[in-house]
């Protein structure tokens, strides 16, 4: 073909062939003929221009005329390149020509994916880490290139500004269309165009697949002009190649930051339970994890689960481990460090604190707790409390901190209260706290409520009736039920406590024995708790 000549488009010479049929074959078919060339003998174009322009419109990679064009022929459907033989060939050489071809071009990279691989994969067996790896990819490929988790975010690059890799790979991310690629394609690898901070890029994004769990993207990013097709095919085969290496890496590394957090969030229980076998065992332990235990604390905790554990997206253990560590992430700083751990459904965050004055304190927790409240309800799609106790100044008081917040949650539960719950704010629980525990108090919450149990339809109707202040008509429409409905229950009330509960003397005998109950099962709950080993 050295002396064949392009009669019209020289401008999509870059286009993919990897088949050609004849002409004849082709006609009164309906497929897509992407990366096919077309062969049509001279004598035969003259009653086939229709056909040739229906060939046109499926895609055709290009026309060869197997000899010169006839004078007769005007034009030629625009569009498509036509390629005119010096001399014919015959459609078998033109055939055996292209197979070879494209079974070179197989076998050329077959051999450099296999390269690739090698390369990769002995960097990995010597231990090297992400680092190393996604240096080898910029390598290899002679361009930067960048490892995105599932999130989006950037956990290793070579050959960017850091100062601008969070911005790259937030649009890689965006224009990659979704965290989640559907892996329709053989490879599952994307070509995005980009401009960021001014620089245009063209981004060659493979999927990185465990199984079937998506777990990030390998990218490899060209800067200024697109590459051509052979550094783009190059780039692919990178890409491909790597996501299986690095993502390897990703497991290995995250099964070692798993059992590290483990370890720490067994030292964080050890905390707020305070079950250590002396100070020494304490400090040591906290040297290990680089602890400091003479910060000042404060504890925060969240229920791990609402009514539907599938809808939250926390399935088991390991999903509650996901969520306290999304939630001890807000607001991060330098200075200030984030343990966590789950104690049966209940996120714990214990964090150290910037600030020394109560009153920036105080701010510094309610706005830690806001924003992880806030996060955790717009993972849930519904109101999250989180609760906390008073500060922990070093790591003694951490134990009793942690039993506030319970209690706090506790009641911020029982009374439907959403967002920051804060045991300073209850303190006239605190005071009752003192005397629910003891005999005397549980014969008055024996006494005042009789038969009505926590969780029964009359107990939940005095609890709605004493929140509204004695107010039928609210509590009728808090509970959704008729106002007749509700004074029939409140007969009922009034005769299991054998005392009318509308008057109001006998309302607070009533409010103070569910107060009063509530702290008592709570306190035995968390106690319990605390003190298991």
């Amino acid at each position: 073909m050295a002396d064949a000549r392009v009669v019209q488009g020289d401008d999509a010479l870059d286009r993919a062939l990897t088949w050609v049929l004849p002409l004849g074959e082709v006609v009164g078919r309906y497929d897509e003929l992407a990366n096919v060339a077309v062969y049509v003998r001279p004598e035969m174009l003259g009653d086939s221009l229709q056909a040739v322009s229906a060939v046109a419109a499926r895609g055709a990679a290009c026309l060869v005329v197997d000899g010169a064009l006839p004078a007769a022929i005007a034009s030629l459907p625009l569009g498509l390149p036509v390629v005119e033989l010096d001399l014919p060939v015959g459609f078998a050489a033109l055939n055996r020509l292209l197979a070879e071809r494209s079974l070179m071009q197989e076998v050329h990279v077959m051999r450099y994916s296999a390269h690739v691989h090698s390369v990769l994969a002995g960097l990995l067996h010597r231990g090297a880490g992400l680092t190393l790896l996604i240096k080898e990819v910029s390598s290899l490929a002679q361009h930067p290139a960048v490892a995105l988790d599932a999130r989006g975010h950037a956990v290793a690059h070579h050959g960017i500004d850091p100062a601008s890799i969070g911005e790259i790979s937030e649009a890689i991310r965006a224009a990659s269309g979704s965290t989640t690629p559907d892996g329709r394609g053989h490879h599952d690898t994307r070509v995005v165009e980009e401009t960021v901070a001014g620089v245009h890029w063209t981004c060659t994004a493979s999927a990185i697949r465990l199984g079937k769990r998506f777990e990030g993207w390998v990218v490899v990013l060209a800067s200024g002009s697109a590459p051509g097709p052979h550094d783009l095919a190059r780039h692919a085969v990178v890409t491909d190649q790597a996501t299986a290496i690095i993502g390897s890496e990703m497991l290995r590394q995250r099964s070692v930051d798993e059992a590290e957090e483990r370890a720490r969030g067994d030292f964080v229980q050890a905390l707020v339970h305070g079950s250590f076998a002396s100070r020494h065992d304490m400090q040591a332990r906290a040297e290990y994890h680089d602890i400091d235990l003479t910060s000042t604390f404060a504890v925060f905790v969240a229920p791990g689960y609402d009514e539907n554990p599938t809808v939250s997206g926390a399935e088991g253990p390991g999903g509650l481990l996901r969520l306290a560590r999304y939630a001890a992430s807000v607001l991060p700083h330098p200075s200030v460090r984030s343990y966590v751990t789950v104690i049966g459904d209940v996120l714990v965050v214990v964090r150290s604190l910037r600030y020394r004055d109560a009153r920036d304190t105080e701010a510094e927790i309610a706005e830690f707790a806001d924003a992880v409240s806030a996060d955790l309800s717009r993972r849930r799609g519904r109101p999250v409390p989180v609760a906390h106790g008073t500060p922990a100044a070093g790591a003694d008081q951490i134990r009793e901190s942690y039993r506030q917040a319970r209690v706090a949650l506790g009641i911020g539960q029982r009374m439907g209260i959403s967002g920051l719950v804060s045991y300073h704010d209850l303190r006239g629980y605190g005071v009752l706290e003192l005397v629910a525990e003891t005999e005397r108090s549980r014969r008055f919450v024996e006494d005042v409520l009789g038969s009505l149990r926590p969780g029964s339809d009359l107990y939940d109707t005095l609890v709605a009736y004493l929140g509204a202040g004695g107010n039928v008509n609210a509590a009728a429409r808090e509970l959704d039920v008729h106002r007749n409905t509700m004074l029939s229950k409140l007969d009922r009330i009034s005769r299991a406590m054998a005392m009318d509960v509308r008057t109001p003397e006998n309302q607070f005998t009533a409010w103070l024995a569910v107060r009063l109950e509530l702290l008592d099962h709570l306190h035995t709950a968390v106690e319990r708790e605390i003190n298991y080993l």
